[in-house]
């Protein structure tokens, strides 16, 4: 059940984007929540901060040396932190989601608001417990905002290594940040650069890729589209399927199986 009283209006959320790229600091509301599956392999994607894999997961896993950035300092953006899910949302995903995702069978995880210190907590405190997938998807980071582009890019690294730790049979997909704001600011730069960071990154890990699809939302003169962001963050309908196809195209790949991975699942 999606409670509609609670939404925050695309007027509001204009007003909330366009004062961030002023160099605003309001917060994102953290609440939302809506899924996909896929069978025995558990994918996720939601606006711009997801995770994917239900289940509970009791063991705590410390961040040790994945929280510590180049410096040798402790990553502000890969300590776990918690959030509140309060919320379901399918304004914008229901249309692309039954037609991309849901005969994939796959479970959505995220919550609106997340930043990586909040996927990492749930991470370690329930939602890896009693699955085995094949795929997972992983979105998040633009609401991290008090953190700087290697922070973000450290801290999605974190979530990444820990996926592989605790998954190890899976393959993991990192969405790109996508731009935003209606015109080039501070926090368009801050994704592009976190994006280059995790492009450097990823490869090193082995079992994971990076999906950038950032590319089609920039018009020639710098702009965003509100018909690709309606508050120049949050995706339309026709946003989505920009980001949607490609991952479904890519998760058809990777979810064929070869003949040693099928004799594997039956083991």
């Amino acid at each position: 059940m999606i409670d509609v009283s609670k939404r925050k209006s695309p007027q509001r959320l204009l007003h909330r984007e366009r004062e961030r790229e002023a160099g605003g600091s309001h917060r994102q509301p953290q609440h939302g929540v809506q899924g996909i599956g896929i069978g025995t392999a558990c994918c996720c994607l939601r606006r711009g901060f997801l995770i994917i894999g239900p289940g509970y997961l009791e063991k705590e896993v410390a961040a040790g040396e994945r929280a510590k950035m180049s410096s040798g300092e402790v990553n502000p953006a890969a300590v776990p932190v918690p959030v509140q899910d309060v919320q379901g949302d399918g304004r914008w995903m229901s249309q692309v989601w039954r037609e991309l995702f849901s005969p994939l069978h796959a479970i959505n995880f995220g919550i609106a608001g997340d930043t990586t210190c909040n996927v990492l907590w749930r991470l370690q405190n329930g939602e890896l417990q009693n699955i085995k997938p094949k795929v997972v998807v992983l979105w998040v980071g633009t609401n991290n905002h008090e953190h700087t582009a290697e922070q973000v890019a450290g801290g999605i690294l974190a979530i990444a290594q820990h996926l592989i730790s605790c998954l190890p049979q899976a393959k993991i997909v990192v969405l790109g940040l996508l731009p935003r704001g209606e015109r080039p600011n501070p926090l368009r730069e801050k994704n592009a650069a976190v994006n280059g960071l995790l492009k450097a990154w990823l490869p090193r890990l082995g079992a994971t890729q990076l999906l950038d699809a950032s590319a089609g939302f920039v018009h020639s003169d710098g702009t965003i589209s509100t018909g690709d962001m309606f508050d120049f963050l949050h995706l339309t309908a026709s946003g989505y399927r920009t980001v949607a196809k490609p991952l479904s195209d890519l998760l058809l790949q990777l979810l064929e199986e070869t003949p040693e991975e099928r004799r594997a699942s039956l083991v």
